[in-house]
C-alpha cells in the first residue's frame, strides 16, 4: 500500500466505524402471565418437601411452562403475583413473591414458589427454541453421576427377594453408580433406636459395604439427623477408616449451625447437610466456614432455578459441591439443566431406577447410572395432562403487600 493510498483509507475509518449494524429483533415475544393450574399426579407424593405435585402457568404467548412441587394453598397464594405479570422476569417475579403477604417465608411456601419458577424457566427456554441449561450458561458436563436412594438390584432378582447390604451395594456399583446410599442400621418405623448402643453395628455395616464396593468403589450413609452431636462423633470416627464418599446429615437441623463445625474439626470424614433446608441464608454460614464438603440444597425446595443458581454460585466461591436431594421427576430433569452448568463436584441423588413415569412422556434421560443433558427447549418435559386430576387454578391477581424504595428496590409493607 502506498502513502496516498494508505491516508485515503485512514480518513474513510472514522465514517466506516459509524455505520451501525441493522438491529436485530428481540429474541423473546412480549408476553403475559394469564393462569396457573395445579395438578394431582396420579402417584402424589404429600410430603411438603418431596411434592410432585403439577404446576402450569400459562401466557398469552401460547406458551405453557412445567413446574412441579408445593400444595395446593401454597401455590395458589404464590401465583396470585404471577398473574398479569410478564414470565421473563423471572428474578422480579422471585423477589416480589418471598416478600409478598404477611410472614416471611417458610420452606412450605419456597416449595411453591419454587415449582412456579421452573415453570418461568420452562417458558423461557420454549419461547428460545432452547434448553435451559443454555440459557444459564451452557453445560459444563454432559452427565450428572447418581447414587440411587435404595440401591440397585441384580438382574433376575425375584420380585420381595431380601438382599442383604453387600449385595444391593455390589449391584448398584456394577449398574453403574457412582456410589451405594446406606441408612444407620434402618429400624421398623415405630421401633426403638438407640443411638449410642447401635454405633458399632452400623460400623460393621459400613466395613460390609465397603468390602462390597472395592477398593476403587464409593458407598456414603446418611444419618437421618438421629444423632445427637455425641453420638454422631462417635460414629463418624468409627467408620472413618471405611472411607466414606460423605456423610449426611450427622445431627439434627437444630443444631447443625453450632455442631457440624465442631465435627468437622473432629473427624475426617466428609460432610453433607441441608436436605430439609430450603433457602442459601440457612446454610451459607457452613458453606463459608468451609464446614460441610456438600451442600443438599435441591430444586423445588430451595425457591427455584432462580435461587439454586445463587446457592451454586456461593458453593463454587468456597469449593463446595452440591448434592441434591431427590424429590418429584420434573424437579430431578430441572437439576440436570442446572447443575451441568455447574463446574464444581456433583452428586445426584436418583429414586426412579430408570423407569418409565406414564405422565411425562419426556422427562429424565437416564443411563447407567447417569442423568444426561438434552436438547429438548426448556426443562425438556412434556407431560400428558388427561393423566393428572385438575385441582385448582388461579386466574386474578394476588394482594401485592409490598413497597419499593426510590431506586427501585422492593421492601417488605
Amino acid at each position: 500500500m502506498n502513502r496516498r493510498t494508505f491516508l485515503k483509507a485512514a480518513a474513510a475509518a472514522p465514517a466506516l466505524a459509524l455505520v451501525r449494524p441493522p438491529r436485530a429483533a428481540a429474541a423473546l415475544p412480549k408476553a403475559k402471565i394469564t393462569r396457573v393450574r395445579i395438578y394431582r399426579p396420579p402417584d402424589f407424593n404429600p410430603l411438603f418437601n418431596q411434592s410432585n405435585m403439577l404446576v402450569t402457568v400459562e401466557t398469552d404467548a401460547g406458551i405453557t411452562g412445567i413446574g412441579e412441587g408445593g400444595a395446593k394453598d401454597t401455590l395458589e397464594q404464590c401465583a396470585g403475583t404471577l398473574i398479569g405479570k410478564d414470565p421473563f422476569r423471572t428474578e422480579a417475579i422471585w423477589q416480589e413473591a418471598y416478600i409478598a403477604w404477611f410472614y416471611p417465608p417458610g420452606r412450605e411456601k419456597a416449595h411453591a414458589l419454587g415449582a412456579l419458577d421452573l415453570a418461568l424457566w420452562d417458558i423461557k427456554g420454549k419461547a428460545l427454541g432452547i434448553p435451559v441449561h443454555e440459557i444459564l450458561g451452557g453445560a459444563a458436563r454432559d452427565f450428572c453421576e447418581c447414587y440411587a436412594t435404595g440401591g440397585a438390584t441384580p438382574p433376575g432378582t425375584p420380585a420381595g427377594a431380601r438382599l442383604s447390604l453387600k449385595e444391593r451395594a455390589h449391584a448398584t456399583i456394577e449398574a453403574g453408580y457412582r456410589a451405594f446410599r446406606m441408612g444407620p442400621s434402618d429400624q421398623p418405623i415405630g421401633g426403638i433406636y438407640d443411638t449410642r448402643a447401635i454405633v458399632q453395628r452400623v460400623a460393621q455395616d459400613c466395613r460390609d459395604v465397603r468390602d462390597a464396593v472395592g477398593a476403587d468403589g464409593n458407598w456414603c450413609i446418611d444419618f437421618h439427623q438421629r444423632f445427637d452431636f455425641n453420638d454422631a462423633l462417635r460414629l463418624c470416627k468409627a467408620i472413618e477408616e471405611y472411607d466414606p464418599f460423605f456423610v449426611e446429615d450427622p445431627v439434627r437441623d437444630e443444631h447443625a449451625l453450632q455442631d457440624i463445625p465442631k465435627l468437622r474439626q473432629m473427624t475426617a470424614v466428609p460432610l453433607t447437610h441441608g436436605e430439609e433446608w430450603g433457602l442459601r441464608w440457612d446454610f451459607n454460614r457452613l458453606v463459608e466456614g468451609h464446614d460441610v464438603d456438600f451442600v443438599r440444597s435441591t430444586l423445588p425446595n430451595v425457591g427455584g432455578i432462580t435461587e439454586l443458581m445463587k446457592v451454586a454460585a456461593i458453593c463454587e466461591t468456597h469449593a463446595v459441591g452440591i448434592i441434591p436431594h431427590f424429590t418429584g421427576p420434573v424437579a430431578t430433569a430441572a437439576l440436570v439443566n442446572c447443575l451441568s452448568t455447574f463446574s464444581g463436584p456433583v452428586l445426584m441423588e436418583y429414586n426412579y431406577g430408570g423407569r418409565p413415569i406414564p405422565y411425562l412422556p419426556e422427562c429424565l434421560d437416564f443411563k447407567n447410572g447417569k442423568a444426561f443433558t438434552n436438547q429438548r427447549p426448556g426443562l425438556g418435559v412434556t407431560v400428558d395432562l388427561t393423566q393428572l386430576t385438575p385441582i385448582g387454578e388461579v386466574t386474578e391477581p394476588g394482594r401485592r403487600n409490598v413497597y419499593r424504595r426510590p431506586d427501585g428496590s422492593l421492601t417488605h409493607w
